[in-house]
């Protein structure tokens, strides 16, 4: 399992991406692959659970959705060992 936090820095560039992005992670979580996602209440930024079997299919994923990319957003991606599932 993989976490993804997103940082935002204030660029609204990245809103215009969002729609998209939330409708691509809706269209991942009903096949399995996100289990769950959603911002910081504070809106700095976002944290999103992908249960992909390796880096190279949660890269694929990323690299298809362009919010990733978009002007002040950063990820910072950390492989998870679950104990409690």
């Amino acid at each position: 399992m993989w976490i993804v936090r997103l940082s935002f820095d204030g660029d609204p560039a990245r809103l215009a991406l969002r729609p998209a992005h939330r409708e691509r992670l809706t269209a991942l979580h009903a096949e399995g692959r996100v289990r769950m996602a959603g911002p910081y209440a504070d809106g700095t930024g976002a944290v999103i659970v992908f249960d992909t079997p390796d880096r190279a299919t949660l890269d694929a994923l990323i690299a298809e959705d362009p919010y990733y990319a978009a002007p002040g957003v950063t990820a910072d991606i950390r492989e998870w060992t679950t104990i409690i599932p």
